[in-house]
């Protein structure tokens, strides 16, 4: 049973993107009934958890921290992917689509995801061991990031309501290469051992 799951594994993972691609060039553009919109959505999922699959495999084959890295850029990319998709079909009411996903990831990872790893390595090992330096580097650049592109707007006056002009954009957007490219080369050179799997020893 086990020798049977790796060929399984790579029939689906190849044959699901490309019955995506596949339906995307017959479906683009058009109108859709609702069943084949199903069709699409289930495609889609399985041709995301295809992508998630082989970043993870690279991840495991080149070891952190670097595995990490592998993945947050394959997941960055499906989702920017996903959300230029969308507000290039939305029109005017896509505008905010963006921002609200960029909210929303934040809320769900700081709040969601580092809750429940909490909460299961509570469970499995009595207390959670993390490293405060790799975590604290990393909660530093997500809430400078949040705060570039959610909260400044808010306080800008160059634009009426919570709207950055162009010059502002550029630098929000050249602030965050910048602070991202830090954080990178912390994680994978300077600092690397703050983003190793911290091993538990004998009490």
């Amino acid at each position: 049973m086990i020798a049977r799951r790796g060929p399984l594994t790579a029939q689906w993972t190849t044959l699901v993107p490309s019955l995506a691609a596949v339906l995307l060039v017959f479906t683009w553009g058009r109108d859709l009934p609702a069943a084949v919109v199903a069709l699409m959505t289930l495609v889609l999922a399985g041709a995301v958890l295809a992508a998630v699959h082989h970043a993870e495999v690279v991840a495991r084959r080149v070891g952190e921290p670097f595995g990490c890295l592998v993945l947050a850029i394959a997941v960055t990319i499906i989702e920017v992917a996903l959300i230029v998709t969308l507000m290039a079909d939305g029109g005017d009411k896509g505008s905010t689509l963006a921002r609200d996903t960029v909210f929303a990831a934040v809320m769900i990872t700081c709040n969601g995801i580092v809750g429940l790893c909490l909460l299961v390595a509570s469970l499995r090992h009595g207390t959670a061991v993390f490293n405060p330096e790799g975590t604290g580097a990393a909660l530093a650049t997500v809430a400078t990031l949040a705060t570039l592109s959610l909260v400044l707007p808010t306080f800008t006056t160059t634009k009426p309501g919570p709207e950055s002009s162009t010059v502002q954009r550029t630098f929000a957007a050249l602030s965050s290469l910048v602070l991202y490219g830090l954080f990178v080369a912390t994680q994978t050179v300077r600092h690397r051992d703050y983003f190793l799997p911290i091993t538990r020893t004998a009490r």
